[in-house]
């Protein structure tokens, strides 16, 4: 039986037998005739995926997490071989509570450690130093010239002369304030790390790694022994360790999105449906993320959620055309099918806006964001066949609850009439359609957005607080680090410059004595402790050969003299320098690897290449090349992140205009659906200012996400009200019937999301809660931008669309709501009438 029109703009049909199933589009028609097919495919896959999604490996990669096509690290990865320690390297402090370094005790719990983490694979045992280490050598002027040998004494018992040679050769090798503590207290292992499992060649694994550290040598524990550790892999192995309480939160979010609809819907199947589609979209992603050989690390674990919340705002937008449909007795099949061809194209649009918008941060060249480029990507994709397809299919056989049918009937007419709270709520909103309030509240965002512009030019590229600003401060991670930097002259910042010349060029005066003078340089600039050179040694071993004299602590310009002061200090300190002599590190040693220090080292050793750097026709070439060490390595990191935020904004934003102006065909349109966002983004840097959170790698994915997802906004309810104006109603009544069709869920779907996320803020990992606040935040805000602003844009920008003024005449994919007015019965292949 065919009935009246529902305010849904299609006929109300009681018995499907009355529908005529050839109607609609050739796409929707395939789908409907094949629902079995769809539902037993989907299945099917679902099984397949969720299979290879529980082989997926957690884990990072240091080389993953650099810019490795940056100049900078290009020279860094050119000459790692050269450049032994200064990477990726594990820092592990063994204190003695008890007393200090020179215990017979002590000293063999610390041979215990060094050997331990010696056979730990991934280790680099050759240039791993620590007392025990034969690499770790001291040097001594004497009479007879320069003596040296290993700072254990080969003879080492444990006796009271051995002790006493030790601690004459620690201080003979100057390891006070870098192998062993200003008080003694402790003493320091240094180990560079592998990139590949030396048995298997795989990737390191830092989880497995980190779980080795603790229960190998952290196990070494003891009412005497207190052990400290640092370092890229164990920050990542606790990251990782972190996740388990991230897959807790993820599990809050689902149910609390799950409350939020059931409260909407009332119905108990359809919200177990949406749920449980939504994350099949996620099975689906993690399954493909596996098949194409990527691993889930920490900085990607905002994808799974992303594609959760994304996959759940279109269902849900589905499930409210499905409700109301049913709810003024149509039958569930043809309501699912009315539903399809209304949102479809609208929901398929802002899907491909979202893909866009996340694959443009691709450009930023840092493997960890490409592949959550791609990964978000293949997910939102993902989305086009579980949420526009699989929901409307399955709504076909479930359809919905009498009570919650019912239910949505009356709450729908009460907001109508304005009677309920969420009535009165709308009728607020529709009062940013009249100029008084449209200027009211424009006005108030620009002078936000004004005031924020102001604030966000202080945001800062980088950390923004020592140790390891991804971790909460009180974690084991930054305590060890507080420990090392409190009671250790150098700090663990290493900002690398690697000196190139040609074959035996580093033993010429030329590029020693320049050498020279950018260390000096370097240590007249803030932030700077101390460096550590080639020339420094030089200068040291040349004193030492006339009998420790200060008239020759200097470079000399006689070449012998010059040669054996390299060759004795190639042996003392094995690393200053490779076999022949044509790549030479100069260490600095930050106090920090906050933003600001990195800037003022990156640009000393930038002026000073520029002036004294020279060319390979020069007599003796040498070049300065930026940068290795970790805080090297972090600038360039910083330097792609300022250089990458510009590009990503413009083609997020670039991408986003364009999809909108393809679907709306009007540039005042697309205007009324970008204006929202970029306030958005302009206060929400305003907000990482106020909270004291960096632009880093690990927040920058978080601003494509604020366009990506308050789109989908500004998508629904523009196409609803233009559709309407187009039919020649004015922008209020437009703008009511946006609202009452796609509003609620918007406003449903936000609160959601928000909710969702505002737990992160109670994350073990930093990062992650700065995330939570920063996407709650931006959720509400992007909600609240589409209820207030697109109707005060509109008034002066989109008032006189409608279907007699040609210059405004906008076409929508969606099918717009109707008016609810008594109409006569049509005949079946009247009421049937596609309007597509």
């Amino acid at each position: 039986m065919v009935d009246l029109k529902s305010n849904t703009g299609m006929p109300v049909v009681r018995d499907v037998n009355d529908f005529d199933k050839r109607s609609g589009g050739l796409f929707e028609r395939i789908i409907f005739s094949h629902r079995i097919l769809v539902l037993i495919s989907c299945l099917l896959v679902t099984v397949a995926l969720g299979f290879f999604a529980t082989k997926l490996d957690v884990n990072a990669s240091f080389e993953r997490m650099i810019p490795v096509n940056n100049p900078y690290i290009q020279n860094y990865l050119d000459n790692k071989s050269e450049l032994p320690g200064l990477g990726n390297n594990i820092r592990v402090v063994v204190a003695n509570k008890q007393g200090n370094i020179y215990d017979p005790d002590y000293l063999q719990a610390l041979q215990e450690v060094n050997d331990t983490l010696y056979l730990i694979p991934g280790i680099d045992r050759s240039w791993m130093r620590s007392l025990w280490m034969p690499i770790v050598r001291w040097r001594e002027v004497t009479e007879a010239g320069i003596s040296g040998g290993a700072v254990m004494p080969s003879d080492y018992d444990g006796s009271e002369a051995s002790i006493t040679a030790l601690r004459r050769n620690v201080t003979r090798a100057g390891l006070t304030g870098s192998l062993v503590a200003n008080d003694t207290a402790s003493s320091m292992i240094v180990a560079p790390l592998l990139e590949t499992h030396p048995q298997t060649g795989e990737p390191l694994d830092y989880s497995e790694f980190s779980d080795q550290l603790e229960e190998k040598i952290r196990s070494l524990e003891s009412d005497q022994i207190d052990i400290h550790i640092v370092g890229f892999s164990k920050l990542v192995g606790d990251l990782i360790d972190g996740l388990q309480v991230v897959m807790l939160f993820f599990a809050i979010s689902v149910a609390i999105a799950a409350l939020f609809v059931y409260l909407y819907t009332h119905c108990i199947r359809s919200t177990l449906l949406l749920v449980g589609i939504a994350i099949t979209g996620v099975v689906w992603l993690l399954g493909l993320m596996q098949i194409l050989g990527y691993d889930l690390d920490p900085y990607s674990i905002l994808v799974p959620f992303l594609i959760f919340a994304i996959g759940l705002s279109h269902g849900t937008q589905k499930m409210n055309g499905i409700l109301q449909d049913i709810g003024r007795g149509t039958h569930k099949y043809v309501a699912a099918r009315y539903t399809f061809r209304r949102l479809f194209l609208t929901g398929l649009t802002a899907l491909l806006t979202n893909v866009v918008g996340f694959a443009v941060l691709a450009i930023i060249d840092i493997p960890v964001i490409r592949d959550l480029a791609l990964t978000t990507s293949i997910g939102v994709t993902v989305l086009i066949f579980t949420k526009l397809i699989l929901i409307p299919v399955a709504l076909s056989y479930i359809g919905v609850s009498k009570k919650a049918a019912r239910l949505a009937i009356e709450k729908d007419a009460a907001e109508q009439q304005n009677k309920s709270w969420q009535g009165k709520i709308w009728q607020g909103l529709d009062l940013f359609t009249q100029r008084k309030w449209a200027t009211v509240a424009i006005a108030v965002s620009v002078l936000l957005t004004g005031v924020s512009a102001v604030v966000m030019m202080d945001l800062k590229i980088g950390d923004l607080d020592p140790g390891a600003p991804e971790l909460r401060a009180d974690s084991r991670y930054n305590r060890d680090n507080a420990f090392i930097s409190s009671h250790y002259g150098l700090s663990s910042d290493q900002f690398a410059v690697i000196m190139k010349t040609e074959v035996d060029g580093c033993r010429f005066y030329g590029p020693l004595q320049t050498m020279d003078k950018l260390a000096w340089r370097l240590r007249q600039t803030e932030g700077v402790q101390i460096t550590s050179s080639l020339a420094d040694s030089v200068r040291f071993v040349t004193s030492g050969m006339a009998e420790g004299s200060g008239k020759w602590l200097t470079i000399s310009r006689d070449q012998a003299i010059t040669n054996a002061s390299v060759d004795a200090a190639m042996i003392s300190s094995p690393g200053i320098t490779n076999q022949n002599c044509s790549v030479t590190p100069l260490i600095a040693y930050l106090t920090d690897h906050k933003a600001e220090t990195l800037t003022r080292v990156l640009n000393v050793v930038e002026d000073f290449n520029e002036e004294h750097g020279t060319g390979p026709d020069d007599e003796q070439p040498v070049q300065f090349l930026l940068a290795a060490g970790n805080a090297g390595i972090e600038a360039a990191t910083n330097i792609e992140v300022r250089k990458g935020i510009i590009i990503m904004y413009f083609a997020v934003y670039g991408a986003t205009a364009l999809l909108c102006l393809i679907t709306f065909r009007s540039i005042r349109a697309t205007l009324v659906a970008l204006i929202p966002l970029i306030m958005t983004t302009i206060i929400a840097k305003a907000l990482m200012v106020w909270l004291g959170i960096g632009l880093k790698v690990a927040t920058l994915p978080v601003m494509a996400v604020g366009v990506g997802v308050g789109v989908d906004y500004a998508l629904y309810l523009l196409s609803v009200q233009l559709a309407v104006q187009a039919r020649g109603e004015s922008l209020a009544v437009a703008y009511r019937r946006s609202l009452d069709f796609t509003g609620r869920v918007v406003a449903l779907i936000g609160l959601t999301m928000a909710a969702g996320v505002i737990t992160w803020a109670w994350s073990p990992i930093k990062f992650q809660a700065d995330m939570g606040i920063l996407l709650t935040f931006m959720f509400l805000w992007n909600m609240l931008g589409a209820l207030i602003l697109i109707p005060a844009l509109s008034h002066f920008l989109l008032r006189d669309v409608g279907a007699g003024n040609n210059s405004g005449a906008v076409s929508s994919p969606a099918e717009a709501p109707a008016p609810v007015a008594p109409q006569p019965v049509q005949t079946k292949r009247q009421a049937m009438v596609d309007t597509h």
